[in-house]
């Protein structure tokens, strides 16, 4: 008996009056989201252009969706076209199936094509994209959860997931499974906290980050691809998901290896992105307009408050109140006799040059 389990979603989409809301392609979009958000941030520490991520993006993702759901239909071929299938089930991407094999390859092409485009180096994108396509993954495995498929094996762990779901030959599946969907999804998180980690440790640049995390990505999806019972092809006793898992891993490592002695440490941050350089002389641009716009201002209020200062003084002299002509404190110069007497008293020349300027009662009595 199983006193707890993960339960399955009684549906995995919602109606907004006549427009499905699927939880499967909501996921996706959502790891899109994260892809981008945590890939520009990289590329931005690494020296390249805000909006480049983005702008590379809407080439990668489409080619990868694309890509996925191709090596979905080539390796599981059996349940869209023969005898009682329909191959226009092929196109219904919505109720589950992308390949990640085919997604990462073929997002590639669409990602050297966007890098082409804007000048920039297909490696220095792809380390900066990695940690944010395995948070993408990360994400997207839950919408396995909400289309009850890609299960492992049955379990009595606390932990097992719960299903109940009719199959499309008829069959109904009930019972308590692993939850291959939340190992990987965990995974997935290890492996881009793992990239971080790593970049940030010995500066991997040149294609290393991309490879490290397919290196590491390969090994999750090994154990977790060996769990599940879903319907695939199987040689030699491994699944194919398993074999190639070990080939990609294969290729991963050696390109580690072998680009890390002919390029170590990162790009040039001025070589990766020349829409960089556009924002940097924008910027500067911009700052120098300013500044010359702050310049000016502080001219302009000077020059007022000398004209103010210029009027009052003009106002002042028009009413008589002019400021004296002595500074005050000074004292001021005496005359000497030529023959070195004693020298005349300025008082009352001052004293009568004040009674001509009065008029009235205060011109009769100078003090």
């Amino acid at each position: 008996m199983d006193i707890a389990y993960i339960p399955s979603p009684s549906r995995g989409v919602l109606h907004l009056g006549p427009i499905p809301l699927r939880a499967y392609a909501f996921c996706i979009i959502l790891g899109v989201v994260a892809a981008v958000w945590l890939g520009s941030k990289r590329w931005v520490a690494r020296g390249g252009a805000k909006h480049t991520v983005g702008d590379i993006a809407v080439w990668a993702v489409p080619f990868g969706l694309v890509g996925g759901r191709l090596y979905h239909v080539i390796t599981d071929h059996q349940l869209y076209f023969g005898e009682g299938k329909n191959p226009w089930n092929a196109f219904k991407i919505w109720e589950g199936g992308l390949g990640i094999w085919g997604a990462v390859a073929l997002g590639a092409v669409g990602a050297w094509i966007g890098c082409r485009r804007r000048g920039v180096p297909l490696p220095a994108y792809a380390d900066a994209i990695a940690p944010g396509i395995a948070l993408a993954q990360a994400l997207g495995r839950w919408g396995n959860y909400f289309n009850q498929e890609l299960y492992g094996r049955a379990t009595t762990l606390p932990w097992g997931l719960e299903i109940h779901k009719t199959l499309p030959d008829g069959e109904v599946v009930n019972g308590v499974f692993h939850p291959t969907f939340l190992y990987e999804s965990i995974w997935d998180v290890a492996v881009a906290l793992l990239v971080i980690w790593a970049d940030r440790r010995w500066k991997l640049g040149h294609g290393r980050a991309f490879a490290l995390y397919v290196a590491a990505y390969t090994v999750g999806r090994f154990w977790t691809e060996w769990l599940r019972i879903d319907e695939a092809h199987v040689y030699f006793g491994l699944r194919l998901n398993d074999w190639t898992s070990i080939v990609v891993f294969i290729g991963a490592v050696a390109y580690l290896v072998i680009v890390g002695k002919k390029r170590p440490g990162r790009e040039d941050p001025a070589s990766i992105d020349p829409a960089a350089h556009a924002e940097a002389e924008a910027a500067g641009e911009k700052a120098a307009g300013d500044r010359a716009a702050d310049e000016k201002a502080v001219a302009g209020t000077a020059l007022a408050g000398k004209a103010a200062a210029a009027k009052a003084k003009e106002k002042a002299k028009a009413k008589g109140e002019g400021p004296s002509e002595t500074v005050a404190g000074d004292k001021p110069s005496r005359i000497v006799d030529g023959d070195g007497g004693a020298e005349a008293d300025p008082q009352p020349a001052v004293a009568a040059s004040t009674a001509a300027e009065k008029t009235g009662k205060d011109a009769e009595n100078p003090i």
